[in-house]
């Protein structure tokens, strides 16, 4: 049976408001994504914008707990302190705050350290770390903040 001008008309306005509600609900679903993709990105900055901030209280921690005198090694106090980095630092891993590997020997990378200090007197083949300065962090696999360091050549 013939389908008549009217029927086919309908079909074919059928066939359009079918693929303009199939393109806004692609519309839609992007528009989605990249609000989450958003959201994640302010969140993410929140939180490497507030460990920035606690990053050199935890430094004075460690210089402290570092150079804890030998008569006060026993010390309850001191060991409360030496606790206290600890649980900060446990508590800042849960956040995927990770330190940057910058101890002596490892392979200078200009992406996770900065070097402040090089040996021009050494010679080798490879950039490599004679000593940390500062240490360096990242957050979410990404550096926040590099560690400072002294270069040598091996």
């Amino acid at each position: 049976m013939p389908k008549s001008k009217k029927q086919e008309e309908l079909e074919q306005q059928v066939e359009e408001l079918t693929q303009d509600l199939q393109r806004t609900r692609a519309d839609f679903e992007n528009y989605r994504k990249r609000v989450e993709q958003e959201k994640t990105a302010a969140r993410e900055a929140g939180q490497a914008a507030t460990i920035l901030k606690l990053l050199p209280v935890i430094d004075t921690i460690e210089r402290a707990t570092n150079h804890v005198p030998d008569a006060l090694k026993e010390d309850k106090w001191a060991q409360g302190i030496v606790n206290l980095a600890k649980n900060l630092e446990k508590a800042l891993d849960g956040l995927n705050l990770k330190r940057i590997d910058a101890q002596v020997g490892v392979e200078f990378n200009p992406e996770l350290h900065e070097a402040i200090q090089f040996d021009e007197d050494a010679t080798g083949e490879k950039e490599v770390i004679e000593e940390e300065l500062q240490a360096g962090y990242t957050l979410h696999a990404r550096p926040i903040r590099h560690s400072m360091v002294k270069v040598t050549r091996k």
